[in-house]
């Protein structure tokens, strides 16, 4: 085995060593009590006291799926702003025949923003963001 190789392995047995100590330790010295309570289904939060086919309320996925669009919208914005602010981001990638001109990069930005700003303003009137 290369001698390179040797701080790879070691962090591995180490980490998986902790990992597995941390286990065993929480099985050990942890505590262990039954009870009814302790056994009873739980979910989000709230006791399982009503039928379990009652009507739920969606607003808080689609809230949350818009959040994931906002966060995907920054992943995607993130290079373009380092890019645009580096001299030799666009001007390179023009140069490399990639890009015909900056002009170009900008109204696809452009086109990017509208089609989010849209898409929030149709969640807005759909009344994802009024919590009652």
């Amino acid at each position: 085995m290369d001698l390179s190789a040797w701080p790879i392995l070691l962090f591995v047995v180490v980490t998986a060593g902790f990992a597995i100590s941390i286990l065993v330790a929480g099985r050990l010295f942890g505590p262990s009590r039954k009870g009814k309570v302790k056994e009873m289904p739980y979910e989000a939060g709230m006791d399982p006291i009503h039928d379990s086919r009652r009507r739920f309320d969606f607003r808080f996925h689609l809230l949350a799926i818009e959040f994931l669009v906002l966060d995907v919208e920054l992943l995607f914005l993130y290079p373009w702003a380092v890019a645009s602010h580096h001299e030799m981001g666009i001007d390179a990638a023009i140069s490399a025949g990639l890009v015909e001109s900056r002009s170009l990069v900008f109204g696809g930005v452009v086109l990017f923003f509208t089609i989010l700003i849209l898409g929030f303003i149709y969640t807005w009137r759909k009344g994802v963001f009024q919590w009652r």
